[in-house]
């Protein structure tokens, strides 16, 4: 299966994965941003912008499997990844899978299961789920409800495995709580952490702040 995505810029190759409901064009900004040193690749994740839903289960870890196959045929080896919200989800499961082809590793907004978010977040993720599932019965808000929903889980043990560089930024008024974003920093050997002020979508609403502090870590 073939995704889409826009790619703008050359040099050490960046890819961009967004968040839930999201596409490649919510990262006009940093694409805008981060082309002027770097081959930025941002993409659309199965089922979502212009990339095709195809067959097979719709997880996190199925779209990991997904940007192997992406980069293989790019003929990326190795690549700074940024993810944002289920973006950074599906980027941390890729670098636990394959961490010999990330460089560098941006974290925005990541939980490592739901119980990671605050409470009314989550009550509402799951409402909308059931809504969707049981009295809709609409198979494409179903399934990105169970994201939001039901996923990611990651064992915060593996954490301890991934050796790249790694920021983790959130925000003061994100959906994640903010110990299970300072626990997953914690996690991971020498990982650098960011709390910026702001909310959950730092990368639209706080774009200036976000590029820099992420372009000072991968300048690094």
């Amino acid at each position: 299966m073939i995704l889409n995505y826009i790619e703008k810029g050359c040099g050490r190759p960046l890819i961009l994965l967004h968040g839930n409901g999201n596409s490649s064009r919510y990262f006009k900004k940093q694409i805008r941003y981060f082309s002027a040193k770097f081959r930025v690749i941002a993409v659309d994740t199965r089922g979502h912008g212009k990339s095709p839903r195809g067959e097979g289960p719709f997880t996190m870890e199925r779209f990991a499997d997904d940007l192997k196959i992406f980069m293989e045929e790019m003929g990326i080896e190795k690549a700074d990844i940024l993810g944002f919200s289920d973006g950074a989800n599906i980027a941390l499961i890729f670098a636990l899978r394959w961490p010999e082809r990330v460089g560098r590793l941006v974290l925005c907004g990541a939980n490592l299961s739901p119980d990671g978010l605050r409470f009314l977040p989550r009550l509402s993720f799951k409402l909308r789920y059931r809504l969707a599932k049981d009295i809709c019965k609409d198979p494409k808000k179903t399934e990105l409800a169970d994201l939001a929903a039901n996923q990611p889980r990651i064992d915060e043990k593996w954490l301890s495995r991934l050796r790249m560089p790694v920021l983790v930024l959130a925000g003061t008024f994100d959906i994640v709580k903010k110990k299970h974003t300072q626990m997953i920093a914690g996690a991971i050997l020498g990982s650098q952490l960011q709390i910026m002020f702001g909310a959950h979508s730092l990368p639209s609403l706080r774009p200036g702040g976000f590029n820099r502090i992420v372009d000072k870590f991968l300048s690094i």
